[in-house]
């Protein structure tokens, strides 16, 4: 093994010699000015040279001292270059989805996400805006409708798409209490972008017809939920925008209709990735909450 001086000698020659100061060079190594001082002389000591003319007000470089320092330095920034390759950096994992989606589904799972990926710090676009993937700085996008999506791209399913109607449980068994779909003629009908209620009403309803009944329209499914949390109506909604209101007795499903779409919830991807590692963790970890979800 080479012989070599003791590494803390070399530290504080190379912080006086930056400084030319043994007191600067002991504030930035976080200890006394005796200690650098003495560091420094051990390292003459073991080279049988000087390398630092001692002034009253500093000191200067010998010509052996000049020679030293920057090979010394070059070797210290090789160690911070070789450490920083090996220490873990901040992953950050864009995904896009809309803003109901992130609202009443992925938000309320990114605790669960930090405790089983610390490292991953995710960064969360919400905007009914397809991504693009290439210009936008997006990972993964969240995205309901029909695969494929476009060339490029990988689809895997995350729930199929169930439009159910919900209400607060006391508006489901108070004055007019629901049961049926006809029970709806007796209270507000809260309506959304997607405008489903006509559909469904015509898929549950058949030639029966709502008479007199009063909708408030939302331009955000998420905000159409909230009103039915607040006891204003009765909103559709996708069953799993609402699993976590209907378990904790937040909303109730007032009658067992239902209506199925085909225009699933997917994970997308660049079939080619930025980062594959972390894509495949990512859409991993959201396919498994979705069926957890689908299991509880």
């Amino acid at each position: 093994m080479r012989s070599m001086p003791p590494l803390n000698s070399l530290k504080a020659f190379e912080a006086s010699g930056r400084h030319l100061n043994f007191r600067l060079a002991a504030e930035e190594l976080n200890v006394t000015h005796g200690a650098v001082a003495q560091h420094v002389r051990s390292l003459e000591k073991i080279l049988n040279m000087k390398l630092f003319h001692r002034h009253a007000r500093g000191l200067s470089l010998t010509d052996d001292g000049r020679r030293y320092l920057p090979p010394i330095r070059r070797a210290f920034d090789m160690i911070a270059e070789a450490t920083e390759t090996l220490t873990p950096k901040d992953v950050v994992v864009t995904i896009s989805t809309t803003p109901s989606f992130a609202t009443r589904w992925l938000v309320p799972r990114l605790g669960q996400f930090s405790e089983d990926y610390p490292d991953i710090r995710m960064r969360l676009d919400a905007s009914n805006t397809p991504a693009n993937f290439q210009t936008d700085g997006v990972d993964i996008a969240i995205r309901q409708g029909q695969s494929p999506f476009g060339p490029g791209l990988v689809a895997d399913n995350l729930f199929d798409s169930e439009i159910i109607a919900v209400c607060h449980p006391d508006l489901a068994k108070g004055e007019n209490a629901i049961h049926s779909p006809e029970d709806l003629a007796h209270h507000v009908l809260l309506e959304d972008a997607h405008g489903h209620w006509p559909i469904f009403l015509q898929a549950a309803l058949g030639d029966k017809q709502l008479q007199n009944t009063k909708t408030t329209n939302f331009s955000l499914t998420s905000l159409a939920i909230d009103a039915a949390i607040a006891r204003q109506g009765v909103a559709l909604t996708n069953r799993a925008l609402v699993m976590d209101d209907l378990r904790e007795n937040r909303l109730c499903q007032p009658f067992a209709f239902s209506q199925s779409t085909h225009a699933a919830f997917y994970v997308v991807a660049p079939r080619e990735p930025r980062n594959p590692t972390l894509v495949t963790c990512v859409r991993d970890w959201l396919i498994k909450q979705a069926q957890e979800m689908n299991i509880q």
